[in-house]
């Protein structure tokens, strides 16, 4: 790794087979971030291995993402003053530090990057825009968008919830209460679309806003996954 930023920036992967990604993940923070950590849910890949090779930290979490994310956390070995939570699939921009740097030096506690989703289809680009929008409005973030933490959110937050699914929104909630609306940075992380073009993009949406309302109305996260997944967590 390259010599420290400022700001200290620690970065942490929650992967499951996640091989044909991390490789691509990795090569766009290594060179500005203190220590990096990829928090694995049990691959039967080699996603372990590649990490590793890269020059990540690897520490072994009961599967589940918010729980592999606070293991990651906990896993950090250095000084650590921002941590970012990044997903194997997604890409950051070039210079995604200084923006994390800039947002915290201007007083936020937290924060997250735009997301372009990566396809050609129009469709999915204004799902991407839309998805900016929301968060902008609500201070809500998603995984994909590269939450980013200082420290003293995130002890104050107390970590993920250990839940199974709809982490990301109640992870915002609890830091929109301590330490108040998310630094909403227009740079652009690039995810990818799999998940959209896999389950189709006009039901993936609708899948995700019944899931939302259903959570929002009380249906426990262990439901939801199973709703979304169609298997237990």
């Amino acid at each position: 790794m390259n010599a420290y930023p400022a700001q200290r920036i620690a970065v942490v992967l929650p992967t499951l087979d996640e091989a044909a990604n991390l490789a691509g993940a990795l090569s766009t923070i290594r060179a500005r971030a203190c220590e990096v950590v990829v928090a694995d849910g049990g691959s039967s890949d080699h996603t372990a291995t590649i990490a590793r090779d890269a020059g990540a930290r690897v520490v072994e979490s009961e599967r589940g993402r918010a729980l592999q994310m606070n293991a990651g956390v906990a896993g950090l070995a250095s000084e650590w003053a921002v941590v970012l939570f990044l997903h194997a699939d997604t890409r950051l921009p070039e210079g995604w530090a200084d923006a994390v740097e800039r947002a915290i030096a201007a007083g936020a506690g937290w924060g997250r990057f735009d997301v372009r989703l990566a396809s050609s289809d129009r469709l999915l680009r204004i799902v991407g825009q839309l998805m900016n929008l929301r968060s902008r409005l609500s201070g809500i973030c998603t995984g994909d968008q590269a939450i980013f933490v200082t420290r003293d959110a995130w002890l104050r937050a107390g970590g993920y919830p250990a839940i199974a699914l709809m982490e990301d929104i109640e992870i915002s909630r609890r830091l929109k209460r301590c330490a108040g609306r998310p630094a909403a940075l227009r740079d652009r992380v690039l995810v990818s679309a799999r998940r959209w073009e896999r389950r189709g993009v006009v039901r993936t949406i609708v899948s995700m806003w019944i899931l939302r309302l259903r959570h929002f109305l009380g249906e426990s996260p262990d439901s939801l996954h199973r709703r979304y997944y169609g298997k237990p967590q």
